[in-house]
This record gives C-alpha cells, structure tokens and sequence, in this order.
C-alpha cells in the first residue's frame, strides 16, 4: 500500500469499517437511559438490572474466540458480515419477546459485538500496515459516535414515541421504550448493507486451529489483556450506571442520558490524539498513565463531587476514557509483530479482558443493591482504575509478544 496516499479500496475498507464501528456500542448504550423505564415494565431489582448491563460485557468476552473459528470457515469480511445480521435480528427481536426475549438478546446482541470487535484490528493491521494508530483512531471516534448517539437520543425518543402513541396506542401491549430500543437495529442494517462490497473475493483464511496457545504463556500478552479488561470495566460501569447514578443525585432523565452522551462524545478527541502521541514516543506508558488518571478523576467526580460542578467531571472523564480505549485497542497492534498474531492477541486481550471487564457493573448493581446508595462503588471503580494503571506499566513498554505466525 501506498505511504503517501490510500487507494480506492483502501478507501472504501475504511468507509465500510467506520459504519460497522458504529454499530458496536449502541446496544449497551441504549438501555441505560431508558433502564428505569425497563424496570418499572418488567418489575426488575437493582440486581436484575445489575445482571442486564453486565449480559452484553459477558458475552463481548465469551464470544471472542468464535472469531478466530468464524475466519477459519467463511473469512473475516463474511464473519464480520454474518454478525451484523445477527445483531440487527436481535435487536429487533429483544424489547418485544418478555423479560427472557430482553435478557436473551442482550446477550446476542453483545456476542456479535464481541466477535466483530476481535476482528477489526486483524483487519486494519491487515490493510492499513503502516497507518495502524491512525486508523484505529478513526474507527474508535465512529464506535464513540455510536455509543453517544444511542446513550443521548434512546430516552428524548422514547418521550416523542410515548406522546405519538398517547390515545392511539390504548390497549396496545407495547411500550414507548420497545420501540426506543428497536430503533437501534436500523444502523447495523445499513452497515451491513455497506459491507456487502467487502465480501466479494474473500476466501476463508487458513490458519492452525491452535495458533493462540503461545500467547497463552507471554507475560506481555496478559498484561495487555488485563488492562483492556480492566480499563473496560470502567467503561462498561459507566454505559451502565451513569445515568441511574446521576439521577439519583438529581438530574432530570434527559440530562443525566445527555450527560452520557456528552462524555462519550468528549471521547473522540483522545481517541485520536491518544495513539497519535502515543505511536510516536519510545514506549506508551506516559499516555497510558495520563489517559487512566483522568478517567478514574472524572468518575470519582461524578460519584462524590458536588452535583453543581457535574459537567465538569464529565468532561474529565469523557477525555480520559477516549484514550484509555484507544490506546487499549492501539497495543493490540503495536504489541504484535504480524497480523496473524494481532488477531490472536484480539482474540485473547477481548476473550479475557471483557469476561472480566463483565464483573463492573454486575457488581455495581450487587453493591447497590446491598448497600441502598452509591458511596461503596467509588471503592470499587478505585481498585479497577489502580490495577488498570499497575497494567499499563507493563502493557506500555515497548516490546511485542512471540509471533503465532505458522505456530501449531
């Protein structure tokens, strides 16, 4: 590929890569806004809750080594292709089928989540060798834009449902805030519908079924791996309970899902200038460390500062956590000598780091529910944020892990 210039189908790749980077948050995203409203039609605890916004985190996690299986059969433009199907089916299918239909494809929805998330690194080290820190910038701005948009729009279009169904909705056995949540699987049809060009001439890839094991035993590769999952804990503790947290220190509904949406918005400026700086300094820890001192600031911000000063430490967050995920997702390619094994370092860093990073809000939705307020969970997101930082240190230097090109 060209250094001075991406050509046609590179262009085209990457148009396609940033719809489908859209569609990997706003099925986590939709559901804080409108959590009370879910609750309060299902008759749900704080725990069930709890257990709702950890399904997708779970899943992200337990799926991720399908898609290594998934390449081996079909390829990854067709794996990435079948996913987005999937999760536009479950999508559609999860606010209308009960309280077992929403739980079940929650779950669904995550694990496409989860494969198609493992698959776009190998993908862009693929095609974009020499650009890996920009283009994994570009496409964790379109996952931002996605995360905000369903986390600020989900509960302002539940409201304008609810009053165009008032007096023509008597009766009726559906919600507002099902078809708030359904609205979401519009985008992963037109992704996949983009995709499509993307599919011709791909072939299965194939590779030994147990090219993974070494990594398995890199101290690098785990330490990689914990801080994805832990620095995602985080990240999943806030898609889940932001908002809840927040109107229970006093803002309205709309505001605390706009105060969301504007975090994850704020991301988009680290997302970038993160891996950017990052790539070009001897080893990572500085940026690691930086980008994780804001995030855990801004998030004991909003647990305990004055709710006057919120935006504030909405800001601090949405900046840190942009780069926090940026750079988690930049190693996964500057840690790996080859696209081969920075698929397999994806598969293992989003495998493991996201089952764990699935313990965040679950226990978030325990402690609440046991303690009745949100005081203990500043002890909590301080543990994930300290190991995060211990993480970084060791995931920052400037090594890579051994090769699983043509390993058995």
């Amino acid at each position: 590929m060209s250094t001075s210039a991406i050509p046609r189908r590179g262009v085209l790749t990457l148009v396609a890569l940033l719809l489908v980077a859209l569609n990997l948050r706003p099925a986590l995203t939709s559901v804080s806004p409108v959590l009370g409203n879910i609750a309060e039609a299902l008759t749900l605890s704080p725990s069930l809750q709890g257990i709702l916004t950890t399904l997708p985190v779970l899943f992200l996690g337990l799926a991720a080594p399908l898609a290594p299986r998934l390449v081996r059969r079909i390829g990854p433009e067709r794996s990435v292709f079948a996913a987005l199907v999937v999760l536009a089916v479950a999508l559609l299918a999860r606010p209308y089928i009960g309280t077992l239909g929403l739980f079940l494809g929650t779950a669904i929805a995550g694990g496409c989540i989860g494969i198609i998330g493992v698959l776009l690194p190998g993908i862009v080290k693929r095609d974009f060798p020499r650009r890996v820190s920009i283009m994994t910038g570009l496409y964790t701005v379109a996952l931002n834009l996605g995360a905000s948009a369903a986390a600020g729009t989900t509960e302002p279009l539940r409201q304008l449902l609810d009053g165009a169904w008032q007096g023509a909705s008597q009766g009726a056995s559906y919600s507002p805030w099902q078809g708030a949540l359904a609205f979401w699987l519009l985008p992963a049809v037109i992704a996949a519908l983009c995709w499509l060009p993307q599919l011709k001439d791909t072939k299965p890839t194939r590779v030994p079924a147990r090219r993974g094991a070494r990594l398995r035993h890199d101290p690098l590769a785990w330490q990689v791996s914990l801080f994805m999952g832990l620095q995602s804990s985080l990240a999943y503790i806030v898609f889940g309970w932001l908002p809840t947290i927040l109107q229970d220190r006093g803002l309205a509904a709309v505001t605390a899902g706009l105060a969301l949406s504007v975090s994850i918005l704020l991301q988009v400026s680290t997302a970038i200038l993160a891996p950017w700086i990052g790539s070009r300094m001897r080893d990572q820890r500085t940026v690691l460390i930086g980008v994780m001192t804001l995030t855990l600031t801004g998030l004991l911000g909003c647990l305990y500062a004055p709710i006057d000063s919120i935006w504030l430490w909405i800001v601090v967050l949405g900046l840190g956590q942009g780069g926090t995920f940026s750079m988690a997702l930049t190693l996964l390619a500057l840690r790996a000598p080859d696209a081969t094994t920075a698929a397999s370092l994806s598969a293992m860093a989003q495998g493991i780091g996201y089952t764990l990073a699935a313990l965040g809000p679950l226990l978030v939705g325990v402690l609440h529910d046991w303690s009745g307020g949100w005081n203990v969970v500043g002890f909590l997101v301080s543990v994930l944020g300290l190991g995060a930082l211990v993480m970084a240190l060791g995931a920052g230097r400037a090594r890579q892990v051994a090769s699983t090109q043509g390993t058995e």
